[in-house]
């Protein structure tokens, strides 16, 4: 019983060291985050991460803010393109279509937005932006929780990119949010450095450039 309960205590332990270490490594990204759209350099594409949709088939307001933002960069000629990549409804809901929609309404041109219907998790949306969608140079638009996971995984896959804040008001779920993005910190530290998978869906490669 003994070392029953020394091994547990060693194996919590060991949990906890990774998940910390996990954190402050992905944490470190965040240097990366713009806020000021005056600072933030000129890319290629803007990468618009997908956020969810309410049960009423409107997007939630961290999703809608981030389509506003990816908007505005574009406009102010920060970026050339936008890249939406989110779930087409394969996983749990279309997001895609309704982002894109939304941007087109704002008044980008259809022709310079760029769908991936396969980004169904934040690994899965930076390893395909290089692999499929070959790209190299890119500004990340989401909020600031996620971003600092966003960068690390783009910067892993070989894409130099900053990120840009879509944090434009104070969110009803914020703090579970940022609850629920530590925990995936931590998987998505291990899935980066230890088992580095595959994404559900990569297929053919597309010149969006």
């Amino acid at each position: 019983m003994k070392f029953l309960k020394k091994f547990f205590y060693l194996l919590v332990s060991v949990v906890v060291c990774v998940a910390i270490y996990a954190n402050v490594i992905i944490l470190q990204y965040s240097q990366g985050i713009y806020r000021s759209i005056s600072q933030v350099q000129e890319m290629p594409v803007a990468m618009v991460f997908g956020g969810g949709m309410l049960e009423n088939g409107d997007e939630t307001p961290m999703q809608y803010d981030r389509v506003e933002v990816g908007v505005q960069l574009y406009k102010e000629g920060k970026v050339g393109k936008l890249l939406i990549t989110g779930d087409d409804g394969r996983r749990v809901v279309n997001e895609v279509d309704t982002m894109k929609q939304h941007a087109i309404e704002k008044g980008v041109p259809e022709s310079d937005i760029v769908v991936d219907p396969a980004g169904l998790r934040t690994y899965e949306s930076c390893y395909r932006a290089k692999e499929i969608y070959g790209i190299t140079h890119a500004i990340g638009v989401s909020q600031d929780f996620h971003l600092s996971r966003i960068i690390y995984f783009c910067s892993r896959h070989g894409i130099n990119i900053v990120g840009f804040s879509a944090d434009k008001r104070v969110y009803d779920n914020q703090m579970k949010m940022e609850v629920r993005e530590a925990f995936a910190r931590v998987k998505g530290w291990w899935q980066q450095e230890i088992t580095k998978p595959k994404p559900t869906y990569l297929g053919e490669k597309v010149n969006i450039f």
